[in-house]
């Protein structure tokens, strides 16, 4: 992480990198604003297969580790964007993103989309608040 004009970049390894030129994360104040992330294994960085159940899956894991890595975590979350290739995987997306945020989930919009990077199915991005155990 490195402070740039009193906001700080957030990059972790343990989610793809950025395909363009953006940050994974920004970190302002007690507030986390990620990029949306697809479902890209951060090894490989090609889509997983298995369709919109594992797509989400790796999308919310991606998410995980970059909140992780600016001091925050899914349970700080306080709202999330999802878009998706077609709403008819509204269903199979919705019970994937439940395990993740079983309890008090944050806000969340969903829209249909013409198209995601890469031909992903779904793409989250959210806002979150930082850990405020963090210890900074």
């Amino acid at each position: 992480m490195y402070t740039t004009e009193g906001k700080k970049i957030v990059s972790t390894e343990k989610a793809p990198k950025a395909i363009g030129p953006y940050s994974q994360a920004i970190r302002i104040d007690n507030l986390v604003f990620t990029a949306g992330q697809v479902g890209l294994s951060p090894a490989t960085m090609e889509i997983v297969e298995g369709g919109i159940e594992a797509q989400t899956r790796q999308v919310l894991t991606n998410l995980k580790h970059v909140l992780e890595a600016a001091d925050s975590g899914l349970n700080f979350v306080v709202k999330t964007t999802v878009f998706l290739q077609s709403m008819g995987d509204f269903a199979a997306m919705n019970g994937v993103y439940q395990e993740f945020f079983p309890e008090n989930p944050p806000a969340r919009s969903t829209v249909a989309v013409a198209g995601l990077p890469k031909g992903a199915l779904v793409e989250i991005e959210c806002i979150a608040l930082l850990n405020p155990g963090r210890g900074d």
